[in-house]
């Protein structure tokens, strides 16, 4: 790792406080930027008691403000959000809470009313901790993710299903290679190909174990490839596409004792790198520590911004750090103020928004037990 005098760019300033204090736990559930640039959507999400909530609203990235939250038709978290070519926003599935049933609603936002509508259909399966991602021909493609037994116990699922924006109906696609949630799904190629790494299986303990199965589906040919395992197995990591055809991921859950006598007792620290061609992944420069339920945004030229995240989530306080990849090499830039993890985080060019999460849990709490969520939002970039 390397320094550098920072920039007035690099620091962080306060923005105007969120709605409420939320958290966003899913990989592809916390925000999404607008089709002008200039602003952020931030929708659903789970309350300090971790049942989802409904607020939804709109930051502008070059005024500082938040616009008056909208509510969603239906609370969820776990939720996935999609900007669609017509600059709507396509929300799909999530759940109330622990223990409800996973959601097969799915909702539009139209930034130019400011209002949510219910799709003309629902998708055809309920699922939360889902990947939904725009294709090359406009659709978008939801992808596994988590559901209920009959008798109530959580399993992933290997379906996936299109969403055609233009009669907002609903067709089956085919199923992925493996059963998954909590993965990241990563645009390649204008849309043509999609990666969707890591994640988790349910298996019925209280730590669920890490995937390093990865997949490609192909928009033209309509199929999903396996390709090149991760290097490492991970969930709650994050993943981004550095280039058309290269992908970056970071971090992810403590891996516990990997079977050869020692043992991790943090967060990843790896980090690897994926190339489309030949669809391999390579070790790059590791982090300086370890982090897990953080976010990392592009921030164009192939470079990524790595901000937030934590440990453990319990009896922990979430980190204010951050850092820059650019080449292989991992630079420590200016930290947060109010250090957090299952956060929702954005960025459009320079301009990094960061809104709300877990501030810290459990003994870290200032009630010395629970959960302490936070409402801050904090912002770099142009202005800061």
């Amino acid at each position: 790792m390397t320094s550098a005098t920072l920039a007035a760019a690099d620091a962080w300033s306060s923005a105007p406080d969120y709605a409420a204090s939320v958290s966003w736990l899913g990989r592809h559930d916390a925000a999404v930027v607008l089709k002008d640039g200039k602003k952020v959507l931030v929708a659903g999400g789970a309350d300090a008691a971790s049942a989802a909530v409904r607020q939804s609203a709109v930051y502008d990235l070059e005024q500082h403000t938040w616009a008056a939250p909208v509510l969603l038709g239906t609370a969820r978290q776990l939720h996935a959000l999609t900007l669609l070519p017509s600059g709507k926003v396509l929300v799909t599935g999530g759940r109330g809470g622990p223990g409800a049933p996973a959601l097969a609603t799915a909702e539009l936002y139209d930034p130019a009313q400011g209002t949510w509508t219910a799709t003309k259909h629902p998708m055809a399966a309920g699922r939360w901790g889902h990947s939904a991602v725009l294709l090359s021909n406009g659709q978008v493609l939801v992808a596994g993710g988590s559901t209920t037994r009959p008798g109530g116990a959580v399993m992933a699922v290997r379906s996936a299903e299109l969403f055609n924006p233009a009669d907002e109906t609903w067709t089956a696609a085919k199923d992925m290679t493996d059963a998954r949630t909590g993965h990241t799904a990563v645009v390649l190629q204008a849309g043509k190909k999609v990666l969707v790494c890591g994640g988790s299986v349910p298996v019925g303990t209280g730590d669920d174990p890490a995937l390093a199965f990865c997949e490609l589906y192909d928009t033209d040919a309509k199929t999903w490839t396996p390709t090149g395992s991760l290097r490492h197995p991970r969930s709650a990591h994050t993943a981004t596409a550095l280039s058309d055809t290269t992908v970056l991921v970071t971090g992810g859950r403590a891996p516990g004792a990997p079977g050869d006598g020692s043992f991790d007792p943090f967060a990843r620290a790896t980090a690897e790198i994926y190339n489309l061609t030949p669809g391999t992944w390579q070790d790059t420069a590791p982090m300086p520590a370890g982090r897990a339920l953080h976010r990392a945004v592009s921030l164009g030229s192939g470079k990524v911004l790595v901000v937030g995240g934590t440990d453990d989530v319990r009896n922990e306080a979430g980190f204010r750090s951050a850092l820059e990849y650019s080449a292989g090499t991992w630079t420590a830039v200016s930290g947060l103020a109010e250090g957090r993890w299952g956060f929702a985080a954005a960025a459009s060019g320079a301009n990094v928004i960061v809104v709300g999460g877990v501030a810290r849990t459990g003994l870290a709490a200032a009630t010395g037990q629970g959960t302490e969520l936070t409402k801050t939002s904090e912002r770099r970039g142009s202005g800061s």
